[in-house]
């Protein structure tokens, strides 16, 4: 049994007003190859399929072209939704794709038995059973109660996921050893599978990626993962290993979704189970659209400019697109032009231009010349809350007069982030992408 485990596909995205059609076409077309080159049995996408609640026609024709066209090669195809996704846009093609071998979860609302699968090999046999756990929305999974603390909801929440995986795991067990009965094989050779779509403890995420319970939850314990012998998550735009273990990994997004993703090689990865051994081997994502990050002040940006490969290889059909970080003391009102003045006649377009200073202090005033688009919202909070002499301010009503400055700062903070997740929470419940983060930010400038 192989299976292919891809996520964060990102269909639609617009990166800096530039759309990513031709990549995601190239991707999943090359996705295919892969899939007959290696005789895949089964993809797992992990979540976030389109990178918005409302994705453009042409990300659904994409979609839908890649599920037609996989129709010839005898793999199922698993989709689960991320916290990207609407539940009703991938729902309401969902009774549509069962009938080409595609199984859609768009949400853990609704019957738990419906969110483990039997996935056959192509010989038709049993090849694993799927715990298949999309993104878990907390109004799903837990029910609020008045005067809890941001520690009770982060405890709250972090039991319900551990106990949603426990319940389906519970289930593929009963399910697999039905199966065994009935083929005459020991359940212990068929292998059972889980998915989720959420931030794991420890990983190392990129700018493009969004917090999913700001102010909850910053992470999931490894250890209330079932003792599954794979688990494919998605979320994480970096491909990696969670808590050190080679059965529990992100696989990554095929495109790098940010500038800073391009140092990480992209990669799909295909778990095969064969005579109770199980072997994952990570594939490389070719880079369909050739992008850099050029750093330094304006005298070593023009030598890497001219010295630059891929700059000079470009063409006017297919230029490079650019992040450029201006080190600079001083703030230039001109420097756009002086950047695309060193640009002239190269096949290369500036995406995202940044200027960053030398001094490590951060603070408003050293901020007032940044772009809104270099800032992130949690960037302009600690900005400003840094002007603030917590020691000469008298407390009020609802402070006690022994407080210290210190927490103060501490109450301050705690207040922000939960009147950030409320705004979280707000947008989930229109079905729409949840607070911007600071790519997201930069996008729309």
């Amino acid at each position: 049994m192989k299976i292919l485990h891809t996520s964060d596909w990102h269909l639609g995205q617009s990166f800096f007003t530039k759309s990513r059609k031709n990549e995601h076409d190239a991707f999943l077309k090359w996705l295919l190859n892969e899939v007959e080159k290696h005789a895949i049995d089964a993809i797992i996408v992990a979540g976030d399929v389109f990178d918005t609640g409302t994705p453009p026609s042409y990300a659904r024709e994409l979609y839908h072209a890649f599920i037609g066209a996989l129709q010839g090669t005898q793999c199922t195809l698993i989709v689960l939704g991320g916290n990207h996704d609407s539940v009703s846009v991938l729902n309401e093609s969902k009774s549509l794709l069962r009938y080409l071998n595609s199984h859609v979860i768009a949400s853990t609302f609704g019957n738990s038995s419906e969110q483990v699968i039997a996935l056959n090999d192509r010989a038709g046999n049993v090849g694993a059973i799927l715990c298949a756990v999309p993104f878990i929305r907390p109004k799903d999974v837990v029910t609020s109660a008045a005067g809890q603390s941001a520690v009770d909801k982060r405890h709250a929440l972090g039991e319900a996921i551990k106990q949603h995986y426990a319940t389906l795991y519970q289930q593929a067990v009963a399910l697999r050893n039905s199966i065994a009965v009935e083929s005459e094989q020991q359940a212990e050779t068929i292998p059972i599978v889980a998915t989720g779509h959420l931030t794991a403890l420890g990983v190392s995420q990129s700018e493009s990626v969004r917090d999913i319970y700001i102010g909850t939850l910053e992470g999931f314990d490894a250890s209330g993962f079932p003792p599954a012998d794979y688990i494919a998550l998605g979320h994480i735009h970096r491909p990696q290993k969670v808590a050190k273990t080679e059965h529990i990994r992100y696989s990554g997004s095929p495109i790098p979704l940010s500038f800073d993703e391009l140092n990480t090689q992209k990669q799909v990865v295909i778990v095969e189970f064969s005579s109770g051994q199980t072997a994952i081997t990570p594939i490389p994502v070719p880079r369909f659209q050739t992008m850099e990050v050029i750093k330094g002040d304006l005298a070593s940006i023009e030598l890497a400019i001219n010295s630059s490969c891929a700059i000079a290889d470009a063409t006017e059909l297919s230029p490079v697109w650019l992040c450029i970080e201006v080190e600079t003391q001083d703030y230039l009102t001109d420097l756009q032009q002086r950047i695309q003045a060193l640009l002239e006649g190269k096949n290369a377009e500036i995406l995202q231009l940044k200027r960053v200073r030398k001094s490590a202090t951060k603070s408003l005033s050293e901020t007032k010349n940044r772009q809104l688009s270099e800032l992130s919202v949690k960037e302009v909070f600690e900005a400003r809350l840094a002007l603030e002499d917590f020691d000469s301010l008298e407390p009020d009503e609802s402070t006690p007069t022994h407080a210290s400055s210190t927490n103060r700062k501490a109450r301050i903070t705690q207040l922000f982030s939960e009147a950030v997740e409320r705004v979280h929470a707000n947008d989930e419940d229109n079905d729409a992408p949840a607070t911007k983060s600071k790519a997201d930010k930069e996008q729309a400038q």
